[in-house]
């Protein structure tokens, strides 16, 4: 079985791979988010049944957690599916690179977005403009305004689903919060953030055509360094006017591109993990009776579910930098490791039962949000979110449940950022709204 899981399609993959690469130099994006879809055939670690992942995956890990699972332009290309392998991976920033900038065709000028595509030093200095806005200590200025915005998507909520109607939570709730707490964290104005939402959801959408987001990215982009220059002259209380107040050597391109990576960074990401969340929930209901019936401890269920859904499938590709030894395995230069983390996040290191959700499990800190250097800066803006926004739909809607058969569901099959299309809701079993 894990000779056939990945190892032939080597012709299809460098078609596919080298369309790809030159479609994302031509629209001159330099970063993985433009790289949404893949062939089936050709990525088993992006397919799932429902919310677990393929048992094929399962059985790598078991057997060959290090697997060479394809070459490409005379590459190979090494999935890792164990825990300790991935983990190890993600934290080598010595014998691995994540800049794919050259494959792209793309200079430091042009990585807008690109901080997860970038290698120590530049990375270090990048993140460190960053890092100050996302501590705890920051973030509590945004709490407030968290919880205002759960409570108004929770009013739209029982105003559509009025007299037991179904409601889709995935564009009436998992996608407006994160929306507009990143609209809050960067400091947009009010009057811009309708433009910049079309603008957001059309970058994501592949159903009209690549070139149709290409052009969604570029306008976004341009729509991101429009804002940086006004609040050049304005700074804003967020955090673009922040990094221009404190860092005001840093240039307008460079700042637009760390915004435009926060928002692809937390916008599609926190909105999976809401909707998915939110049926995972429903799919364990005495989880959800217990976010209602214990607030306090809603974090480690939020700390479960990011570790049962892992929504980023497959971070930055490592490209080794020199011969090396992966557990027992000949890695050449050039080589490209992916860790696939959502079967290294079902390892047994978790202990008993991994692919149920436990909220008191204890163990092994997950890698839903990467591990290393590269480990997502905006780890904790995402747990604040999650916390507020299940708090919040247990606590108003105690009764909620799916207005359809789960097997019905329909899911972002082959994306990197795993989600479900729609996921229509009744608010309560007697059909009343609250």
């Amino acid at each position: 079985m894990t000779a056939s899981l990945l190892g032939r399609p080597s012709t299809a993959i460098k078609r596919w791979a080298g369309r790809t690469l030159l479609s994302t130099a031509a629209a001159r994006k330099a970063g993985l988010t433009s790289i949404t879809r893949v062939p089936k055939k050709l990525a088993p670690p992006l397919q799932r049944i429902g919310l677990d992942p393929m048992p094929e995956l399962a059985e790598l890990r078991r057997t060959d957690p290090v697997h060479r699972a394809a070459k490409v332009f005379g590459k190979n290309v090494w999935l890792v599916t164990g825990y300790e392998q991935a983990r190890a991976v993600l934290n080598d920033s010595v014998n691995y690179s994540t800049d794919i900038r050259a494959i792209l065709g793309t200079g430091n000028g042009d990585a807008i977005g690109g901080l997860g595509f970038t290698d120590p030093p530049e990375h270090t200095r990048l993140r460190k403009l960053l890092t100050p806005e996302f501590t705890k200590r920051r973030l509590v200025r945004l709490q407030p305004r968290i919880e205002a915005i759960v409570a108004e998507r929770l009013d739209a909520l029982a105003e559509l689903g009025a007299g037991g109607a179904p409601v889709d939570i995935v564009p009436e709730f998992a996608f407006p919060i994160p929306f507009l707490v990143i609209c809050e964290l960067l400091g947009l104005p009010v009057e811009d953030r309708h433009r910049f939402r079309k603008l957001g959801n059309a970058r994501f959408d592949l159903s009209t055509g690549a070139a149709n987001a290409f052009g969604a990215m570029t306008e976004s982009q341009a729509f991101l360094l429009e804002a940086v220059r006004a609040q050049r002259q304005a700074p804003g209380e967020g955090l673009i006017g922040a990094i221009i107040r404190e860092h005001p050597e840093v240039e307008d391109r460079e700042l637009a591109g760390l915004a435009d990576g926060v928002f692809t960074g937390g916008y599609e990401t926190s909105a999976s993990m809401l909707a998915l969340g939110t049926l995972a929930l429903l799919q364990n209901p005495e989880v959800y009776r217990s976010v209602r019936e214990d607030p306090a401890g809603v974090e480690r269920v939020v700390d479960e579910l990011l570790r049962y859904l892992t929504v980023v499938q497959l971070p930055f590709p490592r490209f080794a930098k020199r011969d090396l030894d992966l557990f027992g395995r000949p890695v050449k230069t050039g080589d490209a490791v992916m860790c696939a983390l959502t079967t290294a996040n079902r390892d047994a290191v978790f202990g008993t039962d991994p692919d149920r959700v436990e909220p008191h499990r204890t163990g092994r800190s997950h890698l839903a949000f990467g591990y290393g250097f590269h480990r997502c800066v905006g780890s904790e803006l995402a747990r604040m979110e999650l916390a507020a926004a299940f708090s919040g739909l247990a606590a108003r809607y105690p009764d909620l449940s799916l207005a359809t058969d789960a097997a019905d569901l329909e899911y972002r099959d082959m994306s990197f950022v795993y989600g479900v299309v729609s996921l229509p809701v009744r608010l309560n079993q007697d059909g009343r709204s609250q």
